[in-house]
């Protein structure tokens, strides 16, 4: 679904990417982990058109759909707005099937997104990418500013979405533990540099990841 392969991507004289290879196969669920500045949120960024490489290539098979860090919701607007926009590039505008993966939008469609806690803004902002009826959903940090039980009930829609659906995933998260236990490969990035990749399972055995990534306590998300 992703196909990145010696991506470089500049800010005027600095590189932010150096030689990034990644994948993202059908169904898969991969995670993107690193500290902050080390070129994730870029990354994610190329893969959406926000940014253009400098050199090496980018492919994506498929519908891909975006949630930006911070959420970036449209304040103003109802929840049910904020969907539709979501929507807007493939003429989608039937929340239903949003709704039936998230119902508690529904039970929010009338009230304006910028008076929802951040949790409820961080549902509008996947539901908003779903609209798109993508085939890949790139998240960038997810659990960015909440609290562990809110974490908990987002990963477990993830999860749903990739079980059941088939939806592929790439996680762009600092918080290691939580992404190496939702998801079954990952990247580790830093400086704008792929240092590691593999099974999460081999990450986490990793002495070098484990030590400068995996000291802290994530919330159990089972």
């Amino acid at each position: 679904m992703i196909d990145v392969r010696d991506l470089v991507v500049r800010y005027g004289p600095a590189t932010a990417l150096d030689r990034v290879s990644l994948r993202v196969d059908a169904g898969e669920m991969v995670a993107l982990i690193g500290p902050n500045g080390a070129g994730k949120s870029t990354l994610v960024n190329t893969l959406s058109g926000i940014l253009k490489p400098a050199e090496g290539s980018v492919a994506v098979q498929g519908r891909l759909a975006h949630v930006p860090e911070g959420r970036q919701v449209f304040g103003d607007l109802t929840v049910e707005d904020n969907l539709r926009l979501g929507g807007r590039r493939y003429r989608e505008r039937d929340t239903a099937p949003v709704h039936a993966i998230l119902p508690r939008l529904a039970e929010l469609r009338h009230r304006r997104a910028g008076t929802l806690s951040g949790g409820e803004q961080q549902m509008v902002a996947v539901g908003r990418a779903l609209m798109s009826r993508p085939d890949v959903l790139a998240v960038d940090e997810l659990s960015l500013g909440l609290a562990p039980l809110v974490v908990a009930d987002l990963v477990r829609h993830l999860r749903e979405l990739n079980s059941r659906r088939g939806l592929a995933v790439l996680l762009i998260e600092q918080n290691a533990r939580l992404a190496l236990d939702l998801c079954t490969r990952a990247y580790v990035l830093e400086a704008g540099r792929i240092v590691a990749e593999g099974s999460s399972s081999e990450l986490i055995a990793d002495e070098r990841v484990s030590a400068a990534y995996l000291g802290g306590v994530v919330a159990d998300v089972e």
